[in-house]
C-alpha cells in the first residue's frame, strides 16, 4: 500500500496539496494521511474527494512517536515530529512501513507531502 502523508498551512489550497503530491513523482497513492486536526479542513476533504481516496487521520501522539528522515526545528517544536508529512505517511502505512519519498514542498510552500509504502491494507 502506498500512502501520501501531508502537512499544510491554514492558507493552503487544493492546488498546494496537488503540487506537493506531484513533487513526489507518485501519480496516485492508495490512501492519504494527515494529522487529525488537518483531516477536517475543507481543503483537505476536497482534495481527497477529488482523487476519490480515503483519508487516515493520525493522532498527535502517534505523529510525535514516529521517527522521520527530515527534521524541521519549527515543526518539531509545534508538532513533536521533524516532519508532519513523513510521520503521517509512515504511521498510516503501518508497522514495517518504509519511506519511499521524503517530504517534498509544494510550489507555493504551503504544503508538504511524503510517500510511504507499507503492508497495511
Amino acid at each position: 500500500m502506498i500512502v501520501a502523508g501531508f502537512g499544510f498551512r491554514a492558507g493552503a489550497a487544493v492546488e498546494s496539496l496537488a503540487s506537493a503530491l506531484a513533487a513526489t513523482g507518485v501519480a496516485r497513492p492508495d490512501v492519504l494521511a494527515a494529522p487529525e486536526d488537518k483531516c477536517a479542513a475543507p481543503v483537505f476533504r476536497a482534495f481527497a474527494e477529488g482523487l476519490g481516496l480515503t483519508v487516515r487521520a493520525i493522532p498527535p501522539d502517534t505523529l510525535a512517536a514516529t521517527e522521520t528522515t527530515t527534521q524541521s526545528p519549527r515543526v518539531l517544536a509545534k508538532r513533536g515530529t521533524g516532519s508532519v508529512a513523513e510521520a503521517a505517511a509512515l504511521s498510516a502505512a503501518g508497522p514495517g512501513a518504509r519511506l519511499i519519498c521524503p517530504r517534498m514542498v509544494s510550489a507555493d510552500h504551503m504544503a508538504t507531502c511524503a510517500i510511504a509504502e507499507g503492508p497495511d491494507p
